[in-house]
């Protein structure tokens, strides 16, 4: 079953009824383009021109939808035409169907009708000028080009423009996309960042309250029962001082990528000293150095806080020893905490502290690794170790 061809738009079909329509006014009206003694007029009288002109509404309709097929069948009735006394609408639908093929057509089509037209153009001036030697023969030149080569440009330079707004379109769009693209990741990223701050801000403290409370509430001994609400005051209030700090930074419109009071390294004391006061038995061992990158303080003093954390909730019973010294353009951190077989953690845990370790680390570049290893000191214990290594150097940071 032979292929339907789609259906014409509805402006072709206007076209095709314009020119028809014009030329049958102009043959009711008598009006042609050759006299009916013309040597070239072979069809005497006007009906013959409605042959062509008719053909010519036809192709109209197929313009757009094949416009290669209508640009041959038009230059058959084209010739036709030129052989009766002639349609000045048979011309003028021709030069739509030039134009028509170039901007709608193939690639191809369009790139080799301009060449052909023009070469064609030249061909009609120089022959019949070369044969005849009368001024009067470039006219033919002139004519064919009008009728092929100025519809070929046109629509030749039509469709160039439209190729390149179809291109800035879409490169506006791509541009769009990657605009958005960029957006959602930087609300990702600094998505990540808060729920690192808050988990390493108040997760901490929270521990070290539930903990406590659990003591508290399983212990039947008042002083041990004080001793563990006065950590557990004090830890809420740190924890609403840090979540505090927190709202503040977020709702600050300044555009400051971190907090203007970001931990450092000058606070491990404290750090540990609040380690110690939730019942961990902490050693320090720490020579940075001085004049460290922010970014790096900030990583370390974090790392430190959730190994800390971690080791409230899950170490065995020992000493948790932090270590950090600089050296080889890098900042180490460790920190090893006693390892054992433990029914349940002293706190719920749900790992995103090894994941923001490994996320801070990874922002700078650097190495991390968490697992147990053999205690030196014990051979047949084991120790949880956390160990980082930062880098210090601007291009390692970018």
């Amino acid at each position: 079953m032979a292929a339907r061809l789609p259906r014409p738009p509805r402006f072709d079909v206007w076209a095709a009824l314009a020119g028809l329509v014009g030329g049958l006014l102009l043959w009711g009206s008598g009006l042609g383009l050759r006299e009916s003694g013309d040597p070239q007029v072979l069809f005497d009288g006007g009906g013959p021109l409605l042959v062509p002109l008719a053909l010519m509404s036809g192709c109209e309709l197929l313009r757009r939808t094949a416009p290669r097929a209508a640009l041959l069948t038009g230059t058959l009735a084209l010739a036709a035409d030129l052989t009766t006394q002639g349609s000045i609408a048979t011309i003028v639908m021709y030069t739509d169907l030039m134009y028509a093929a170039v901007l709608y057509g193939p690639p191809t089509t369009a790139r080799r009708l301009p060449w052909v037209t023009g070469m064609l153009s030249i061909a009609a001036t120089l022959v019949p000028f070369a044969v005849l030697r009368v001024p009067e023969a470039l006219l033919v030149g002139v004519v064919t080009g009008a009728v092929t080569f100025t519809p070929a440009s046109t629509g030749l330079i039509v469709r160039n423009h439209r190729e390149a707004a179809d291109a800035a379109l879409l490169r506006a769009e791509q541009t769009a996309l990657l605009a958005e693209m960029d957006r959602t990741q930087a609300v990702t990223a600094e998505r990540a960042r808060m729920a690192r701050e808050l988990h390493d801000m108040v997760a901490g403290h929270l521990s070290a309250i539930a903990i406590h409370s659990t003591a508290a509430l399983s212990l039947d001994d008042a002083a041990t029962t004080r001793q563990a609400l006065d950590v557990i005051r004090e830890n809420s209030v740190e924890g609403l001082a840090e979540m505090r700090r927190l709202i503040g930074i977020l709702r600050d419109d300044g555009g400051d990528t971190e907090p203007a009071a970001a931990p450092t390294l000058d606070g491990l004391g404290a750090l540990v000293d609040g380690a110690r006061a939730n019942g961990l038995d902490v050693t320090l061992d720490a020579s940075p150095g001085e004049n460290l990158p922010a970014p790096v303080e900030l990583a370390a003093y974090r790392i430190v806080q959730e190994s800390l954390t971690n080791a409230l909730k899950h170490a065995s019973k020992g000493v948790v020893r932090v270590r950090l010294d600089r050296g080889e353009g890098a900042l180490r951190v460790e920190v090893t905490s006693p390892y054992g077989e433990r029914d349940t953690p002293r706190a719920p845990g749900s790992g995103a502290g090894l994941v923001g370790m490994r996320e801070r680390t990874a922002l700078l570049h650097g190495t991390f690794e968490a697992g147990t290893v053999a205690d030196p000191a014990s051979p047949g214990d084991g120790i949880w170790a956390v160990r980082a290594s930062l880098p210090l150097t601007e291009g390692d940071l970018a």
